[in-house]
């Protein structure tokens, strides 16, 4: 099996050095090309055997399955160079979640499916959310599925849902990341915790409370009332964050989604020529929350 890769940057790069890291793929499996030549380039060099090509028909020619990791306006372009490329065998694997399978569908006569990863799986960690258009058959789902377990758990959802669970899966880890920053940072300025060792130990509980969540078989409210006793420090901190934070995750989510239409807007100008069946339900249900 051939995989390609076209686009290198942040997810596409991740992708490419978890999936040789984990064994998924051997180097001499992976076709590549980006606009940034260098950035390939660069690859090839840390994995010996990765062929960084000089463009983006060339990955679709040479693979079979290939992955476009682009940002949602570079979308358009990229199928019109490839999509005379692609045979009906053939599986391309989106990234991009405004992209919809339908327009994909419309522009292709390949396989579709729309894969959502995480920077967990840099780590094998982490879920990978899955979903496929009408031409994939259960046994090109699996098939997929089966590359992606090296990574992280894939799970598969409606392309409706998308957005929520990129918010958990994709975005949550940067979420997090700016809660442990700012408690490590409080501890250092208010007690005088040296900062190395407030950033250790906030990333140590994060990887415990981790673990805790998921071999542990605790859900997040069992876990709290495990630790904060009633009248305890903890109980009363919760008490405070309870109150301070009312409304900010919905508040979070509504900025998330507000993005997420604004590029979708973008792309039905680009794909004038079809209607994005996600944009008027999902829009309206979000709003009308």
């Amino acid at each position: 099996m051939n995989v390609g890769f076209i686009g290198t940057g942040s997810m596409g790069g991740l992708l490419i050095e978890a999936f040789v890291h984990s064994g998924a793929l051997r180097p001499d499996q992976i076709t590549a090309h980006s606009r940034t030549r260098s950035k390939t380039d660069a690859l090839a060099s840390n994995y010996p055997g990765l062929q960084s090509v000089e463009s983006n028909g060339q990955v679709a020619q040479i693979s079979d399955i290939i992955f476009i990791c682009v940002k949602p306006m570079e979308f358009k372009p990229v199928l019109e160079e490839i999509g005379e490329l692609l045979p009906a065998h053939k599986l391309v694997v989106s990234i991009t979640s405004p992209v919809s399978i339908t327009q994909l569908e419309d522009k292709l006569d390949c396989k579709i499916a729309k894969v959502i990863p995480s920077i967990t799986n840099r780590l094998s960690n982490g879920t990978t959310l899955c979903m496929y258009g009408e031409r994939m058959s259960e046994a090109d789902k699996q098939q997929l599925e089966q590359l992606l377990e090296y990574i992280g758990k894939p799970l598969r959802i409606s392309e409706h849902h998308v957005r929520i669970a990129s918010d958990l899966s994709s975005c949550g880890p940067a979420f997090l990341a700016y809660f442990l920053e700012k408690l490590a940072e409080a501890a250092s300025e208010q007690a005088g915790l040296p900062r190395e060792q407030a950033d250790e130990l906030v990333a140590q509980m994060a990887l415990g409370t981790g673990r805790l969540l998921t071999d542990g078989g605790m859900s997040a409210q069992q876990l709290q009332a495990r630790v904060a006793v009633p009248g305890g420090i903890t109980a009363e901190a919760l008490r405070m964050l309870a109150g301070e934070l009312d409304g900010v995750f919905q508040r979070l989510i509504h900025i998330t989604h507000a993005k997420y239409y604004e590029d979708i807007d973008k792309l039905k100008m680009q794909f004038a020529d079809q209607e994005d069946e996600l944009s008027p339900p999902s829009r309206q249900n979000w709003q009308d929350r």
